[in-house]
């Protein structure tokens, strides 16, 4: 049975006062000012309290609730008559605890830290690079634009009433759907296209609608997942083009295909967003990339964050780095499974049966990524951890170097981001070559229009041959008009 805490979408005001009571308790531990930043250890040893305590949320979740408190507190602190903020619930049961940590005057650790300066204008360092960069209010403005960013983009009631469209229904935008729907966004308010049924079942066992038009899908949504293969970009956008509105944020999954291509192919000014997951979102452990193109606003990443945080990690970025995750991630998946494998029938090898060996296997991979991730720790810290001198574990990693897997591995990254990038390449050439194609398919039908109006005249003169050609030639032709005397009757005769 699914774990209860799993299920909860918004926080509480219980989870949060045992969140904040948390992170005063490590400050005071710490001995850290409750203002300065924290590093993304704290988070993590926060984590795994709040996980103990049956509360299931991420280290980016934590750190993203802790920037929403940050934020109140100081809005708060600058119009103390202000009312509440009414998108933090329960706000008034943890507003001490928020000042008992936000004013705290612990002596930081190191020499050279002045504890007393005044770091209103550092909120955007908290929470490391993990969290986005919370927009800088404008003079006069500040409580206007804060309640913007706090209680629109932010607020899980928003994200509800989103439409999400998928172009495309393979096992990327299966995964991304399902993170999706983890959240607050109803399975009616998603809707899902593919040239054909062969993947769509499975979408509706979510309760998602399907449908075979890419444009009946654009026209009923906000947010539009393009996910299709990088060669069919360039077609699918021109198919949707004329129905994409600045309501509009365009996000493309497919490997290789650059936010100029996408700005290329779609209307002036269109918001589009190039997004990188990988296969684990499938089971909400993804890792996801994204950069924002030239028209795309802070919170529009903000929003995009929100709606995918639960299909795993997501991280922003330039678009150069876009490439090289899908060589780290996108591909490093598979990588790891040949590892896996690898493991396996080294056991088989060695007398373990096969089935008992790959649950072994994907065991190690999956405990040794979450302690991974849940230490912090550098994955030669952890490495050296495991050695012990002349001990099983340095033979083996003694028989991998020999074997180059350190390099072959590095090698198979850089491999795979240059297939990226050359994908990228072609994308531009392959949408160039469409807009060529559009313009010449333009000029030959007005061409062939003239060529049927010239084949109609043609058609028409040769019509009238026959009959031209029965008549005499006037020079050869007279005509004489005979009056009879006294009658009106009277007589032509034509004479050679």
């Amino acid at each position: 049975m699914d774990d209860p805490g799993m299920k909860k979408q918004n926080w509480d005001v219980r989870e949060t006062e045992l969140f904040l009571e948390t992170l005063k308790e490590l400050d005071m531990k710490k001995c850290l000012d409750g203002r300065k930043v924290r590093n993304n250890k704290l988070f993590k040893v926060a984590h795994r309290r709040m996980t103990a305590a049956g509360y299931h949320r991420s280290v980016d979740q934590l750190k993203f609730r802790w920037k929403l408190l940050k934020s109140a507190y100081y809005k708060c602190k600058k119009a103390p008559n202000a009312p509440a903020p009414s998108k933090i619930q329960g706000w008034w049961r943890y507003e001490k605890t928020m000042v008992a940590i936000m004013e705290s005057r612990h002596p930081l650790v190191g020499a050279g830290v002045n504890s007393d300066r005044m770091d209103e204008g550092t909120e955007d360092s908290d929470g490391e690079a993990s969290m986005p960069p919370w927009p800088r209010p404008c003079p006069g403005n500040t409580a206007q634009n804060l309640d913007l960013i706090v209680g629109i983009k932010m607020d899980p009631e928003m994200d509800s009433q989103l439409k999400i469209g998928f172009i495309g229904a393979g096992n990327m935008a299966y995964g991304i759907a399902k993170g999706i729907l983890s959240g607050t966004v109803l399975p009616a308010n998603i809707q899902v296209s593919a040239p054909s049924a062969r993947n769509l079942a499975r979408f509706q066992e979510l309760g998602i609608s399907v449908t075979h038009s890419n444009v009946e899908v654009v026209s009923g949504s906000d947010v539009v997942f393009v996910a299709v293969k990088p060669h069919l970009v360039p077609l699918v956008l021109s198919e949707i083009s004329q129905h994409v509105t600045d309501r509009h944020i365009i996000v493309s999954v497919a490997a290789g295909v650059t936010l100029a291509t996408l700005e290329e192919l779609l209307p002036e000014n269109s918001v589009a967003v190039r997004l990188m997951p990988n296969l684990p979102c499938m089971v909400q452990e993804g890792a996801l990339l994204f950069a924002r193109g030239s028209h795309a606003k802070e919170e529009d990443g903000v929003l995009l964050r929100s709606l995918l945080h639960h299909c795993g990690l997501v991280e922003e970025g330039p678009e150069a780095w876009i490439d090289i995750h899908t060589g780290l991630s996108g591909s490093g998946v598979a990588f790891v499974y040949l590892f896996a494998e690898a493991l396996a029938e080294g056991a088989v090898k060695m007398g373990m049966p096969s089935a008992l060996a790959h649950s072994i296997a994907s065991q190690t991979v999956l405990g040794a990524g979450r302690l991974l991730r849940d230490t912090g720790k550098h994955p030669a810290q952890l490495r050296s951890e495991v050695c012990t001198p002349g001990g099983t574990t340095i033979y083996g990693l003694h028989t991998l170097e020999q074997g180059g897997l350190r390099a072959t591995t590095m090698n198979a990254v850089e491999s795979a981001t240059e297939r990226a990038r050359e994908l990228g390449r072609k994308s531009v050439t392959s949408s160039s070559s469409i807009l060529f194609l559009s313009q010449i398919n333009l000029l030959l039908f007005f061409l062939l229009l003239s060529q049927i109006s010239h084949l109609f005249l043609l058609l028409f003169l040769l019509s009238q041959i026959p009959h031209l050609c029965s008549l005499p030639p006037p020079s050869a032709v007279e005509t004489r008009v005979i009056h009879w005397p006294g009658s009106s009757r009277t007589r032509t005769l034509n004479s050679k």
